[in-house]
């Protein structure tokens, strides 16, 4: 059996935050997804990581957005799908954009992120970018968001900070 190539391109959010006593607060400093990559028993699965960049996405401007899209654009012509970790507050902004900019990828891309950082003891993070891992090789080409037990496909995916999870789309 074949392993299958997934890139997971990394890009910040709260999945990445980590504290910083001396200031008080939560910051992106450190990546944090190789810990948690490291805990996953990821057998058929050959993963390369691409530290893109390292910020809150609420500090993205529109060039950080186009840039994770031209390198998701990328890496999907030569694997077997793309996973980003995105900050959740304007994933939807880059999955969007996606769509206009590279319409139906030749591989699924599915982004993830989590509500509350990995360091947290209630976090989201590892369920998610498990979730996120197992989507890609499953599903069609497409665009998509992965979070919380679900997988919605773009256009239409939208943050519902009530609900604190992702709603809209089409279900996978």
């Amino acid at each position: 059996m074949s392993q299958r190539r997934v890139v997971i391109i990394s890009t910040g959010g709260t999945i990445e935050k980590t504290y910083d006593e001396l200031a008080g607060v939560l910051t992106n400093r450190v990546a944090n997804l190789d810990v948690m990559l490291a805990s996953l028993q990821l057998r058929g699965v050959s993963v390369v990581r691409v530290p893109l960049m390292n910020v809150d996405s609420l500090d993205m401007t529109p060039k950080d957005h186009e840039l994770i899209v031209r390198t998701a654009g990328a890496m999907a012509e030569g694997h077997d799908g793309v996973v980003v970790v995105h900050g959740t507050d304007r994933l939807a902004v880059t999955g969007e954009l996606m769509v206009e900019l590279l319409g139906v990828p030749r591989v699924p891309i599915v982004l993830t992120g989590a509500m509350r950082p990995y360091e947290l003891r209630t976090t989201d993070a590892v369920q998610n970018v498990t979730e996120a891992l197992l989507a890609v090789q499953l599903i069609a080409p497409g665009v998509y968001v992965a979070m919380h037990n679900r997988v919605l496909r773009f256009p239409g995916v939208r943050k519902d900070p009530e609900l604190g999870t992702f709603v809209g789309g089409v279900s996978a």
